[in-house]
């Protein structure tokens, strides 16, 4: 299965990758009009990290970990693994426990902009492609087979 790695060494902070992903989760598939008119919120954050006095940028999104621990604690039945072991959630049986945000080791699960629902990666898969990978001006996002990953670490 492919994940999405982010590589804070080559990560700018310039957001583009926040951009997109709203876009790609919104109705009109627009940038300007999905940040304009509509309020979806980014499964990606760019954290800034201060190491040793020199700020640095990470891209933080879903790891849809092997045994993930908000599908584990989600009451509802809204977090699952899918059959490509993608860890997605289902915004209509969502109930906004926030237990899902609450265990997750990597703080890659937020509160919707609308409260009603989670947020969190799912590689874009309704659009087709990985909209913040495909829009990282300087390769810091890369879309990998696990095995990949370890070779470039």
């Amino acid at each position: 299965m492919k994940k999405i790695y982010a590589f804070e060494s080559k990560c700018l902070g310039c957001g583009l990758c926040e951009v997109y992903c709203r876009t790609s989760h919104s109705k009109s598939k627009d940038v300007i009009k999905a940040h304009k008119q509509e309020d979806i919120t980014s499964a990606i954050v760019i954290e800034e990290i201060l190491q040793q006095g020199t700020v640095s940028y990470f891209a933080l999104q879903c790891r849809h970990c092997k045994s993930p621990k908000c599908v584990k604690a989600c009451i509802s039945g809204a977090m699952y693994k899918d059959e490509k072991g993608l860890v997605r959630n289902d915004k209509e049986k969502c109930v906004s426990c926030l237990s899902c945000v609450l265990v997750c080791s990597f703080g890659a699960i937020k509160k919707s902009n609308d409260g009603k629902a989670i947020s969190k990666c799912d590689l874009c898969i309704d659009y087709g492609a990985s909209l913040c990978v495909e829009n990282c001006p300087n390769d810091a996002i890369k879309l990998l087979d696990e095995d990949g990953a370890e070779a470039l670490k």
